[in-house]
C-alpha cells in the first residue's frame, strides 16, 4: 500500500528535527568553532585584537605579553599587595623639595598606585579567555591608560613594536620601585636609623608619628602588633622578587699596558638589544657574542698610566729644582700621587696640578661585558636597522634561535624557555607585525600531577613498620602548648632505626602479594582511578581492608618502579609530552601552528620572550624522566 504524501513529509520533518536535536546535543560547538575534530574537547581559539588604526605593532606586543605566565603572576601579586596595604600608603607623596610642584606629585602618586599595572592586568585577563566562538576585542582601553599616564598620544606613524614594548616595561619597572619606596616611607624606613628595635616602648607609632599619616604596626607583643614573620616575608618579596624583566649588565675596562682594571659599571635593563650582523645567516648566540664579547679599543688614556706618567715628570722636575721649597712641594705631590695610585687612581686629586691630558700616553684597553643579574623573563630585541649616510634599510639576515636558551657561565648556567616571539614582514619603512605565543595554561588552572599526588597518598607501603599506627588524640582545653595532641603510640621507627613522628593521613600499612598484583594491574590499565565492579579486582580501599588482618611478613619483598609511588609518578611524567601547540596571531586572525613553524621564522623574527625554567623543567630533571 502506498503511503500518502503528507505522511511521508511528516516522517521526513520529524527525522530532520531529530537529527538537528542530536547534532546540537552531542556537538553544540561544531558550527560555532568551525572545528573539524571535536573529539579532544579543546577550544581551539583565543581572543584576537582589532586593527582599526595601524595597531599591529600594539596588538603583537600585547599578545606576546599575554603568553607570559610569570608576568600575570607578577601583576596579580603587585595589585594584591596594594589592596592589602590600603590606598593611604600609595596616595601619600613624600615631602621633598624636588617634588614641590603639583605635577610631579601627581606623577609620583600615579606611579605608586600602579595605574599601568592595573590596566595591563585587565588587558591580559581579557586576552587569556578561552572563547567558544571567534571573539575580537579592542586594546583602546589600555592605550588610553598609557596616553593618560604619559600625558601624550601614541603615534601610529612610527609603528615600532620594540619602542612600544620599551615604554610598557619601563613604566612597569618605575611603578614597582615607586611602590617599594612608598611602603618603606609608610614603615619609616627611609631616613630612620638602621636596626630599629621592634620591642622598644616607642614602637607603638600613631598616625601622627608616621611620615605618611598611616598607622604603622610592628611586632611589639600587643594584640594590634604585626607578626614579625609577616613583616620579614614582605621584605623578602620586595628585596628578592623584584621586577621580573629587570636585569643587570656589568661592564669593566682593563688596560692592556699596566693591567689596571677599572671599577665595574653596572646598568639595569628591561630588554636587551642585540645587533644582527650583516650576513646571510647567523644565530642568536652569535648576536649575544656581539654584545658580551671582549672589545678592544685603541688610543685610550688610562688613569693609572697617566698618574705614573705624572710621577715621572714631577720626579724629573724635582731633580732640576734649585730651591728647597720647590723640592719639598714636589715631594709632597709625588707622595700624594703615589698614594692615589695604590688606593684609587680614578679619583680626582685636588690641589695638585697634573700634566695636560694631551701629553698622557695612549693605551689599548679591553672592555668586558657580562650579565650579573638574570631576569625571570628576558625580552630580546634583534636590531635589524642598517643606517647609511643617506638612507636606512632592513637587515634581512636569517637568525636561528633555540627553543631552550642557556645563558651564563659553564658552571652556573641559567636556562630559559621560549614562550613568545614577534615577527615583522616588510621593509624598514613599512610592513606588518604578527606574534606567536605558546598555547599553555599555568597553575592553578591545571593540575598535571594530580593523579601522581593521589597515588602517593593511596598506595600502601612495601616495607610496613612493626609499630602500631599513630592515632590522633583530642587536645585538652587546658593544654595550651599542644604537646598532648598525639598519643604515646605516635612514635614509630623508620627503616634506618631512627624514631620519627608522622601525622600523614596515608600511613604505612601492610600489603600482601595478591593486593600488590591487583594494584599493579589497576595502575597499568589507566592513568586515572576507575570504579570496579564487585566481580573485578578490589580497589585500594578494599585491598587495604582485606589485608588489615593479615599476618605481617618478616621477609622483605624487593620493590619495583611500578609499585612504588615514586615509580608511578615518574611513569606518568614520562608519558606526558611537551607542549608543541602555538598560536599564530595576526590581529584578529588566529590559527594553530607547531614549534617547528615558530623556529622557522628566522628572517622575520624581531622580538623574543624567554622565561626562566622552573626546577622541575631543568635539563637535569628532564634527563631523569
Amino acid at each position: 500500500m502506498q503511503e500518502k504524501p503528507t505522511t511521508v513529509a511528516a516522517y521526513a520533518a520529524g527525522a530532520s528535527l531529530a537529527a538537528v536535536a542530536l547534532f546540537y546535543v552531542f556537538g553544540p560547538n561544531y558550527t560555532i568553532d568551525g572545528d573539524e575534530s571535536n573529539d579532544n574537547n579543546r577550544k581551539k581559539s583565543i581572543v584576537g585584537l582589532s586593527n582599526v588604526a595601524n595597531d599591529c605593532f600594539i596588538n603583537s606586543v600585547l599578545q606576546a605579553l599575554a603568553g607570559l605566565g610569570d608576568l600575570r603572576v607578577y601583576l596579580i601579586r603587585e595589585l594584591h599587595r596594594r589592596e592589602l596595604d590600603g590606598p593611604e600608603i600609595y596616595n601619600a607623596v613624600p615631602s621633598d623639595d624636588e617634588l614641590s610642584r603639583e605635577a610631579k606629585q601627581d606623577k609620583v602618586r600615579e606611579l605608586q598606585q600602579g595605574l599601568i599595572t592595573q590596566a595591563l592586568k585587565e588587558m591580559l585577563d581579557r586576552l587569556n579567555e578561552r572563547p567558544i566562538y571567534k571573539k575580537t576585542i579592542s586594546a583602546r582601553g589600555f592605550i588610553q591608560s598609557l596616553e593618560f599616564a604619559f600625558r601624550t598620544r601614541i603615534s601610529r606613524n612610527q609603528q615600532d613594536a620594540q619602542e612600544f614594548l620599551q615604554i610598557i616595561l619601563e613604566r612597569l619597572c618605575d611603578e614597582y620601585h615607586a611602590g617599594v619606596r612608598a611602603r618603606k616611607n609608610a614603615l619609616g624606613l627611609i631616613g630612620a636609623p638602621a636596626g630599629l628595635s621592634a620591642s622598644a616602648p616607642e614602637s607603638e607609632s600613631s598616625a601622627s608619628d608616621s611620615p605618611s599619616g598611616v598607622e604603622v604596626r610592628i611586632d611589639d607583643g600587643s594584640p594590634k602588633g604585626l607578626p614579625a614573620i609577616i613583616d620579614t616575608k614582605l621584605k623578602e618579596i620586595d628585596n628578592e622578587s623584584g621586577f621580573l624583566f629587570e636585569g643587570k649588565l656589568e661592564s669593566q675596562i682593563e688596560c692592556q699596558f699596566c693591567h689596571y682594571q677599572y671599577k665595574p659599571n653596572q646598568t639595569a635593563f628591561v630588554n636587551l638589544t642585540l645587533q644582527v650582523p650583516q650576513k646571510s645567516s647567523t644565530s642568536l648566540n652569535a648576536c649575544f657574542d656581539g654584545l658580551l664579547k671582549t672589545e678592544y679599543i685603541d688610543d685610550f688614556r688610562c688613569d693609572h698610566c697617566r698618574l705614573q706618567h705624572a710621577i715621572g715628570l714631577k720626579t724629573q722636575e724635582q731633580a732640576r729644582a734649585h730651591s728647597q721649597s720647590d723640592k719639598e712641594r714636589l715631594g709632597q705631590e709625588i707622595a700624594r700621587i703615589q698614594e692615589a695610585l695604590e688606593k684609587d687612581p680614578e679619583s680626582e686629586l685636588e690641589g695638585i696640578e697634573l700634566p695636560p691630558s694631551d701629553l698622557a700616553p695612549k693605551r689599548r684597553i679591553a672592555r668586558h661585558m657580562r650579565i650579573t643579574a638574570f631576569p625571570k623573563v628576558i625580552a630580546i630585541h634583534l636590531s635589524r636597522s642598517i643606517f647609511d649616510r643617506s638612507s636606512s634599510s632592513k637587515n634581512a639576515a636569517k637568525v636561528s634561535f633555540p627553543e631552550r636558551l642557556p645563558l651564563g657561565g659553564i658552571l652556573s648556567q641559567t636556562w630559559y624557555k621560549l614562550l613568545a616571539i614577534v615577527c615583522h614582514k616588510g621593509s624598514h619603512h613599512s610592513g606588518h607585525y604578527e606574534s606567536f605565543r605558546r598555547n599553555h595554561i599555568y597553575a592553578p588552572f591545571s593540575t598535571p600531577e594530580a593523579f601522581s599526588s593521589y597515588a602517593q597518598s593511596r598506595v600502601p607501603s612495601e616495607n610496613p613498620s612493626e609499630a602500631p599506627s599513630p592515632r590522633l588524640v583530642p587536645i585538652n582545653s587546658d593544654d595550651t602548648s599542644g604537646s598532648s595532641s598525639l598519643s604515646p603510640a605516635t612514635s614509630s621507627t623508620s627503616l634506618s632505626g631512627t624514631p620519627v613522628t608522622q601525622l600523614s593521613p596515608s600511613l604505612p600499612r601492610p600489603t600482601t602479594s595478591s593486593s600488590r598484583r591487583s594494584l599493579q594491574s589497576t595502575f597499568s590499565r589507566s592513568s586515572t582511578p576507575q570504579p570496579t565492579s564487585s566481580d573485578s579486582s578490589p580497589t585500594l580501599d578494599t585491598a587495604r581492608a582485606s589485608v588489615s588482618s593479615a599476618p605481617r611478613s618478616s621477609r622483605t619483598i624487593p620493590r619495583s618502579s611500578v609499585e612504588t609511588p615514586t615509580g608511578i609518578g615518574s611513569r606518568l611524567r614520562r608519558k606526558r609530552k611537551s607542549n608543541d601547540r602555538w598560536w599564530r596571531i595576526s590581529d584578529e586572525k588566529i590559527k594553530e601552528c607547531k614549534t617547528s613553524d615558530v623556529l622557522g621564522m628566522q628572517k622575520e623574527v624581531y622580538l623574543l620572550f624567554y622565561e626562566i625554567e622552573r626546577p622541575e623543567s631543568s635539563p637535569t630533571a628532564e634527563g631523569r624522566l
